[in-house]
Formats: C-alpha cells, sequence, structure tokens
C-alpha cells in the first residue's frame, strides 16, 4: 500500500483592520512558510503549499494566524485543500501535466 499523502492548500490570510496595503503582513507569513522549509507558490491572490498531512496543513495555517495575531484585531482567511493519497510533488506535477496537454515546454 502507497502510505504518500499530497495535501495542497491555498490560502489568502490579511489582516482587515489595517489599511489599504497587505504586503507587509503577508510577507510575515510567506517567511514563516520559508522557514518551516514548506514547498510553496505565491500568487497575486493567495499562497499554495504542499505537506503530507491534513495535520501538518493546519499547523501551518495557524503558524500563518500566529504571525497576524500580535497586532492585528481582525484577520480575513480563505482556504482550499485538495487530498490526495499515494501522491507527492503535486505542487509542481499538476501545474506540467497541463502544460504537456498544452503543447508548451514545461517549466523547470
Amino acid at each position: 500500500m502507497n502510505d504518500k499523502v499530497s495535501v495542497l492548500v491555498e490560502f489568502s490570510m490579511f489582516p482587515t483592520d489595517v489599511g489599504e496595503s497587505k504586503s507587509k503582513y503577508v510577507s510575515r507569513i510567506i517567511k514563516m512558510i520559508e522557514e518551516e522549509g514548506v514547498p510553496y507558490k505565491l500568487t497575486p491572490m493567495s499562497t499554495v503549499f504542499e505537506v503530507d498531512s491534513v495535520k501538518r496543513a493546519n499547523e501551518i495555517v495557524e503558524k500563518a494566524y500566529k504571525q497576524l495575531e500580535p497586532d492585528c484585531n481582525r484577520v480575513y482567511t480563505v482556504i482550499k485543500m485538495d487530498i490526495r493519497k499515494g501522491k507527492e510533488n503535486r505542487l509542481e506535477g499538476k501545474i506540467k501535466s497541463v502544460e504537456e496537454k498544452l503543447g508548451k515546454e514545461v517549466s523547470k
């Protein structure tokens, strides 16, 4: 039995009580994800990361909140998870699969 699990998490988290610009706060979260050694992709609207368990995914989301908690009174969060048994490295693999079907040179 293949016990590998891929948990892809797409989430957005930012304070709503600090003005228009959120990059100062989002960068705190990204720094934490990097320090955790978790593979991720930053997009203009969210961050996607991959871990090997739902428990680990929830730990990362909680640590993200902890980055904002000290000086933010209201935090908005959206979280989506794609949990798949028997797979790994889907953060890159899913994109490569689509690019191949489009006949594009696969990203490195």
